[in-house]
């Protein structure tokens, strides 16, 4: 993960002064770093033994939409509101900055189904709390959550008590 981690480039003051992003899409420039996440990602979660992989919009997509398709799983948007063009459920958070929500279709997630939320960074955890409590709220069980990046200074983990969580690369 390291030959992965020096690809991350660090964007100062965006997307407003005083916050440093963690720019992963050099990632997908590498083929080869692109697939040891994967693979990575891969080892991680199969032992979860998940029936779903759930992607939060939008760079969770691109790490949670190939993740589904070598595991042999149905894959899940998770987008904000709005986007989704069926009925779908919500659920709103709070950000530092305002509030936002989520959404996925009605019938994305069946009842006692075992979900894998996936994203590429846990910050401060709301986005991801919210996509768990939708899971759950669509009657799901979340056997875990698994990300590239964690910038645990930031405390994400706390938003997913008893929630299993897997990061490739700590800050």
């Amino acid at each position: 993960m390291e030959r992965v981690k020096s690809l991350v480039r660090d964007v100062p003051d965006f997307p407003k002064p005083g916050i440093v992003f963690k720019d992963i899409t050099p990632i997908f420039q590498d083929p080869d770093a692109f697939q040891r996440v994967q693979d990575a990602l891969r080892e991680r979660i199969a032992p979860l033994g998940a029936d779903v992989v759930a992607g939060i919009e939008s760079r969770g997509f691109l790490f949670g939409a190939p993740l589904a398709l070598a595991m042999g799983l149905p894959f899940v948007p998770v987008r904000k509101a709005g986007k989704l063009p069926w009925r779908t459920v919500a659920q709103s958070y709070d950000l530092e900055y305002g509030s936002a929500t989520i959404e996925i279709h009605e019938d994305a997630v069946r009842d006692g189904q075992r979900v894998v939320v996936v994203d590429d960074l846990l910050a401060t955890g709301g986005t991801a709390g919210a996509a768990v409590s939708l899971v759950h709220k669509m009657g799901g069980r979340v056997v875990g959550c698994a990300f590239v990046i964690e910038l645990g200074f930031l405390g994400g983990r706390r938003a997913l008590p008893g929630t299993p969580v897997h990061s490739l690369i700590h800050y």
